[in-house]
């Protein structure tokens, strides 16, 4: 469900996409089945387009690429998690705050 402006991850590519870009990173930790990420999924499309060229936006569907949420400690979605040259800079979870949210987030890693 990946938009042009955001990059579907799986645990095979989540190395190479996350934690060896070369631009600060927020993954979107969520699942098919969870309302709130359903809920808050417009405000990351407006994110990754906003942010294009300075912050890469990844989706990472949890429940289907478990391997990968459980090293990053995931446990509730979403999560979203900002990662700048390879290491954890800041997380927030739950779908709260929305655009703005995420953008403060984001802000961490700038």
């Amino acid at each position: 469900m990946a938009s042009q402006f955001v990059i579907e991850a799986t645990d095979a590519n989540f190395e190479q996409e996350v934690l060896k870009s070369d631009l600060p990173v927020l993954v979107d930790y969520w699942a098919t089945w969870c309302a709130p990420c359903k809920a808050i999924a417009p405000a990351v499309e407006k994110l990754a387009e906003e942010l294009q060229g300075q912050v890469k936006v990844v989706k990472l569907e949890a429940s289907q690429n478990m391997n990968t949420a459980r090293a990053q400690k995931v446990s509730n979605l979403p999560t979203f998690v900002v990662y700048a040259g390879g290491q954890e800079v800041k997380r927030k979870i739950g779908a709260g705050g929305g655009l703005q949210g995420l953008k403060d987030l984001v802000s961490a890693a700038q």
